[in-house]
C-alpha cells in the first residue's frame, strides 16, 4: 500500500517509539534476574490498567490539564513480587513493565506519593511523545500477559520467557507457544465530495451509546479472518451506516492498546448518501459539513456536537479532512 512522495504520514499518539526492543537479555534464561539486578533498570508500573503519573490533578473523571504532565518509573526493589516484562534497552540500561493487577489499593497507594495511578487516555495528549509510547507499550504487553496465563491448547499454567516476548507451556506433552498478538482494526473517514446537492462537502460520523454529550466520531471495525484491509472498511461502513463507499486510501495506522489493537486509518469516498444503520450498532449515523466540525467542540466538553479525543486516530482523520477543505 505505496503513498504518494508527497504525502507525508504524522505521528500519531502512542507511535514513533524510539526505545531498542531487542537485546542479548532475553536470550537468557535468567533474564528477570539480570533485569532485577541491574543498577541502572526503570520499571514502568501499570496497575488496573493505569499508569503512575506525575502532575495530574484530576480524578476518576476527565478534567483539564493546566500543568506538565511526566510518567513516572520506579526501581525494581519497589515491585519484587510482580511479574516483569522486558519492553527493551535504553543505552543498554533495561526498560521494564510490572503487572501490578494483584495490588490492593494501599498498595498501589505507596508508590504514588508524587503521582498518581490514572487511565492513559486521559492524559496521553498532554504526555511527551517518546513517554506516551513506552506506557502505550507497557500497557499493552500487560494486558497481553493477564489474557495468557494459561496455554490455549491444554490449560496449564505458561512461563514467561524471552524477556516476556514467549508465554510456553512447560507440559511436555504440549509444548503450546503464545506470541504477543495484537487485533487489527480499520477506521475510515466517509467523504462525500460530490454527491450532496448544494455542492458542500461532507463527512460521515456516528456516535455510540454510552459516549459523552454530542460526540461523533469515524466508524471503525476490527479485521475478519479472510478479509482484506479495504474489504474489512466496505464491510463495516455498510453494517453501521448503510452507505455504499470508493476509492479507499490509506492514511496512517496508531498503536492503540486499550486493550489490544492496531488501528489503520483510512479516507474513502461515498457512492450512496442515504443512511440506515443495519446493525444498530451506532446510536446515531450524520452527515457533518467542515462548517459544522469546525465549531464543534471535544470529548467531555458540553457542547451540542463533540469530537473525538485528541489522542485518537480518529481525531487525527477528521482534522486533516479539515485542513483540506478551504
Amino acid at each position: 500500500m505505496n503513498l504518494p512522495a508527497s504525502q507525508s504520514v504524522a505521528q500519531l499518539p502512542y507511535s514513533g517509539l524510539r526505545l531498542k526492543r531487542t537485546s542479548p537479555i532475553r536470550d537468557q534464561a535468567d533474564w528477570d534476574d539480570i533485569c532485577r539486578t541491574h543498577p541502572d533498570a526503570k520499571v514502568i508500573p501499570v496497575w488496573q490498567g493505569k499508569s503512575l503519573i506525575s502532575g495530574w490533578n484530576g480524578g476518576e473523571e476527565d478534567a483539564s490539564i493546566d500543568q506538565p504532565l511526566t510518567m513516572k518509573t520506579v526501581e525494581t526493589s519497589s515491585v519484587a513480587d510482580a511479574e516483569l516484562v522486558l519492553l527493551g534497552v535504553d543505552d543498554e540500561s533495561p526498560m521494564l513493565a510490572a503487572d501490578l493487577s494483584h495490588w490492593s489499593q494501599a498498595d498501589a497507594n505507596a508508590l504514588t506519593q508524587d503521582a498518581r495511578f490514572v487511565d492513559l487516555r486521559k492524559v496521553g495528549a498532554a504526555l511527551d511523545t517518546q513517554e506516551a509510547a513506552l506506557l502505550s507499550y507497557a500497557r499493552g504487553m500487560v494486558h497481553w500477559h493477564q489474557t495468557h496465563r494459561h496455554c490455549g491448547r491444554c490449560g496449564a499454567a505458561t512461563l514467561n520467557e524471552r524477556g516476556g516476548m514467549l508465554r510456553r507451556c512447560p507440559e511436555t506433552s504440549c509444548s503450546g507457544q503464545a506470541f504477543p498478538r495484537i487485533d487489527p482494526a480499520v477506521i475510515v473517514l466517509v467523504v462525500d465530495d460530490s454527491l450532496h446537492p448544494d455542492g458542500v462537502p461532507r463527512c460521515l460520523l456516528g456516535r455510540a451509546a454510552g459516549w459523552p454529550k454530542g460526540v461523533y466520531s469515524t466508524l471503525a471495525g476490527f479485521v475478519e479472518p479472510g478479509e482484506t484491509l479495504e474489504e474489512t472498511v466496505a464491510r463495516e461502513v455498510r453494517e453501521e451506516s448503510g452507505i455504499g463507499i470508493r476509492d479507499v486510501r490509506y492514511q496512517a495506522s496508531q498503536p492503540w492498546p486499550f486493550p489490544s489493537s492496531l488501528m489503520i486509518g483510512f479516507h474513502a469516498t461515498a457512492r450512496t448518501l442515504d443512511i440506515a444503520r443495519h446493525d444498530q450498532e451506532l446510536e446515531d449515523a450524520r452527515w457533518f459539513s467542515a462548517r459544522d466540525l469546525r465549531d464543534a467542540g471535544t470529548w467531555g466538553e458540553d457542547k451540542t456536537l463533540c469530537l473525538p479525543r485528541q489522542d485518537s486516530i480518529a481525531r487525527y482523520l477528521v482534522e486533516r479532512w479539515l485542513e483540506q477543505q478551504a
